[in-house]
This record gives C-alpha cells, structure tokens and sequence, in this order.
C-alpha cells in the first residue's frame, strides 16, 4: 500500500454548495494541516482532542504562479487568508481509514474549495486516487471487501429499496453470514486433519454425521443468498418495464405522469409515438426503466409498422409490462390480440380513462382472461386514469408484491446485489456440492479437506481475504474522487 499521506475533495465537484469537505488521511495528516491552520489563539492541531472540531482560517504556503487543475490560484501571496474555516480531527485507529484523519470545511464554491486543496497538496499530501479512501479502510481491517463495495452501492443507490439493501451489506449483513460459515468449515478441517495426523487418539466416529449435516446447512445458506440475487439486481438497476397498448390508450400520457413532464408528445391523433422512449423514473421506493412504445395496430405506414415491431420486440425483454387498455372504449380484437404477447410475462393491466364512462372493466377482461387459460390467471388489473393519478398508489404496491421488494424493508434480510458476489458464491456451493457427494460415498478425508478449503477459500474472496491485488485496484477504481 502507498503509505503517504493522501487528500482529495470529498463533496460533490460541481456547482456550488454551502460546505465543501477535503479529507486528509495518514500518518502527516495533522501536521499537513497545521503547516496552513491558523486558530485564533494559536493552538496547533497537534495539541488537540481526538474528535474535535477546532474553528480558525487557511492560509496561503504556495507560491504565486502554481495552479492547480483548471483553477488560476496565482491572486495572492504566501500567509494571506484564503477561508474560514472548521477542521475536524480524528486521530487512529477510530476513522473510516483507521488512519490519523483531518477533514476541513471550508465555504462551499469550486474555487476556494480548489485554492484550499492546492494548499493540501503543497503542506506535503499527495493527491488520492479515486476509491483510495475506502481502500485504505478496507487493507488496514476497518471494513472487509464486500463492505467496501457497499460504500458505492450506497452513493449510487437509485431508491430506497436499493439503500437499504446496500446499507445492510455496509453493516455486515452478508458478512456475518459468510464468516459464521467459514469458521465452522476451518473448525472441520481442522478436526479431520488432525484426526489423520493423531488417528490413536483423536477418532472420527459420528463427526462425519456432524458435517454432513453441517454442509447440507451450508448449501442452502448459499442457495437462499443466491436466490436473492434476481431481486438485487432489479434494486440495483431498476425494473425494465413496457409501456403496451393499442393506439390512443395512453401510454405517452402514463409516461408523461409517470416522469412529472411532457416526455412525450400527446395528440388524440392515432400512431403520433412511432419509436420507443425510453426513460427511468422512481415510483415509490422503486426504479423503473420505461419504454413507452408505438401503438400496436395493422398499419399500412411503413414507419409505424416499424415501430409496431419493435414495440413487440421490447416486450419480449421487459420484465414488467404494463399494458394500458382505454377502458372508454369496448374491449377489442387489437387488445385481445395484444393480450396474447404478455403470455408468461409479470404484467399489470391498467384499465386507463377511468374517469369517464368505463365500457371496460376489470370483469370484461377476467372473462377475456379466464378463456384465454391459467397462464394469465395472475396478471393484475387496476382501474386507472394518467389525468386524476387515479391507481398511482395501486400500482406501485402492485409492482412491489409482484417483485417481493417489500420483504427488503419488513425483514431486513441480507441481498445479493454484486455479480461478483453471486460468482463466488455459485463456485462454494459447487465445492460444498462435492463435499456432500464425498460424505456419501466415503471419500477419503483428504479429499474432502481439499474440496472443504475450496470452500473456504471462495467465500474468503467475498470478504477479501483472498483477492489478487489487480482485482482489488479494479473495484476500487469505480470509486468517485474523495471517497
């Protein structure tokens, strides 16, 4: 690990705020900060508390005609006051880098906050890679590796059930789980090679009941994490959800409620949508990734038949759609016919304009649906309408039941939300797979060793007990600056 002394700027770098944070940390981060601290009764930051917040200014040290980046500093000279500000001191091991720590806040425009780093940089910090922060909380034991890869999960979370997820990987959620397993795997190994080094007095009789019973627990804990991962990857990227429909249904007016503007045009003339628009959008505590698609018709217009196509296309990839039927009007052939393309698919029916004379309702399409067979006898129906918001709270418990999303919340259960993750944790259940097949066929004990720290050794790689240093740069290399 580089050992010195490291700054960045840990606030957002665009326009202006009113705090900016540029955090110090290593072992000179106190004395780089008393080189350009001045307090007003003169106390260096050396002499203070661990976990104080010490008022004074900053001071110039560089000389007149540095810049740094794009940010002209020479308008000055050495030992002028450049801000105001509060610096925080946090002394080893109790920081998030287990390192001595400063972080200064000074007023929160790009360019101070810059001239102040430049400052940093010249009291002797050198400038921190991006994700070196975490990194370095992560090498020196403050965090395991898949903590670390929560912290952005965290800043990049797109909804609360995405947060709370991440959150609870950051707590140790996953990895409290992973280590219980690994302990107990050591502890077997440990048994059985010292039952085969010391067989007079060390006996293997009823242990291998205990670890065969032992693994089958260790495969369905794998298995259950595993299962969780479809879940975390709509938490992580949103649900890809179609917008379906004949012409004229709504579907550009669902999409234009569903973002709070005018995404797309909306005419009362048939086939006005001829390509898909695509758009994410928050419901609730839920990301959607929308395609509002052209009409789907017979059409002789080359162009929107195009689109018609590619409307159908989208439909086969989405995982949600929801399809939007103009209950104004009597259920058609179109619809029916639309209908047959949700075959399999999760799906909510929204029967739209309900705010006038409904000539469909939800008992006209079960009726539809019940004909058409059991494959469609879990699509929900909502009565609906883009111009009341009628329905809106509806279906976003909908979308939440159908994704079992509010299980996140209500038990706090731990979510494969890393691919990474979810590799690691198909190659231990393999390896336990084997073991299990061993127990069964009465295996050598040594070869069950081996496929045992096979075990160990891929759920250790979640933790980062055992990782190659270009891995480690490379997840670390996804961080923002500062962090």
């Amino acid at each position: 690990m580089n050992n010195d002394t490291i700054a960045a700027i840990s606030t957002p770098m665009s326009g202006s705020g009113g705090i900016s944070i540029i955090r110090i940390s290593g072992n000179d981060a106190i004395s780089v900060a008393d080189r350009i601290f001045r307090s007003p009764s003169g106390r260096k930051l050396e002499d203070v508390k661990s976990h104080t917040i010490s008022y004074g200014h900053v001071i110039s040290i560089s000389s007149k005609d540095k810049t740094y980046g794009d940010c002209e500093t020479g308008a000055g000279k050495q030992g002028e006051v450049i801000d105001e500000v509060l610096v925080s001191v946090m002394r080893a091991p109790r920081t998030f880098t287990a390192e001595d720590t400063v972080e200064i806040n000074c007023h929160g425009g790009m360019l101070v906050t810059k001239r102040l780093l430049k400052e940093v940089l010249a009291a002797g910090a050198t400038l921190a890679d991006p994700g070196e922060f975490t990194k370095r909380a992560f090498i020196n034991g403050r965090i395991d590796l898949s903590e670390a890869e929560a912290v952005i999960d965290v800043i990049n979370a797109k909804n609360e059930y995405a947060l709370k997820a991440s959150i609870n990987q950051l707590s140790g959620g996953i990895s409290s789980r992973i280590k219980i397993m690994r302990d107990e795997i050591l502890d077997h190994v440990a048994f059985m090679e010292a039952a085969m080094d010391d067989p007079e007095h060390i006996s293997m009789e009823g242990h291998m009941d205990k670890m065969a019973s032992d693994v089958d627990k260790y495969i369905e804990e794998t298995k259950k994490l595993i299962k969780t991962y479809s879940g975390g990857k709509i938490l992580r990227e949103g649900v890809d959800t179609v917008i379906l429909g004949r012409t004229n249904a709504g579907k550009s007016s669902l999409l234009n409620l569903l973002t709070g503007s005018d995404t797309a045009i909306v005419t009362d003339i048939e086939g006005t949508t001829r390509d898909t628009v695509r758009e994410s959008v928050r419901l609730g505590g839920i990301s959607l990734n929308l395609a509002d698609t052209a009409g789907i018709r017979d059409t002789d217009d080359a162009v929107e038949a195009i689109g018609v196509e590619k409307a159908l296309d989208n439909a086969k990839n989405a995982e949600l759609i929801l399809l939007v039927i103009d209950s104004s009007r009597k259920l058609s052939g179109e619809d029916r016919d639309i209908i047959k393309h949700i075959f399999g698919k999760k799906c909510i029916i929204l029967l739209n304009k309900a705010d006038k004379e409904m000539q469909t309702d939800k008992k006209d399409v079960l009726n539809f649906l019940s004909d058409a067979g059991d494959e469609y006898k879990d699509i929900k129906i909502l009565e609906f309408s883009t111009v009341t918001s009628l329905g809106l709270n509806e279906l976003e418990k909908e979308i939440e039941e159908i994704f079992s999303l509010g299980d996140i919340l209500v038990n706090n259960e731990p979510v494969i939300i890393n691919e990474r993750h979810l590799e690691l944790l198909n190659k231990a259940k393999t390896s336990l797979e084997y073991i299990k097949t061993g127990i069964e066929t009465n295996a050598p004990e040594d070869l069950l060793t081996v496929d045992m720290m096979d075990a160990y050794t891929e759920l250790g790689s979640i933790l980062g007990e055992e990782i190659e240093d270009d891995l480690a740069d490379r997840i670390f290399e996804k961080f923002c600056m500062g962090k």
